[in-house]
């Protein structure tokens, strides 16, 4: 195990700004590769219908268990 890494440094300044242009860089390249044939072909292969009743449970609880035991809790 290499354990050279340099130490985290408290006194460093934590909030380092990154050069404008960087960002614009980076953006371009995200940008690129999700309009990429490659992107768009794996998002139809892989699209799945959303369950319509995902947040919206029939019991009205994400957690209908933990939600009846705190009720009974509270009215204890």
């Amino acid at each position: 195990m290499d354990l050279s890494f340099g130490r985290f440094d408290t006194a460093a300044d934590a909030a380092m700004l990154l050069p404008v242009d960087l960002a614009v860089l980076l953006v371009r390249i995200a940008a690129r590769q999700a309009a990429s044939p490659t992107a768009i072909a794996h998002a139809r292969m892989t699209s799945r219908a959303v369950a319509e009743d995902r947040f919206a449970p029939a019991d009205g609880a994400f957690n209908g268990g933990m939600a009846r035991a705190l009720t009974d809790w509270k009215g204890a």
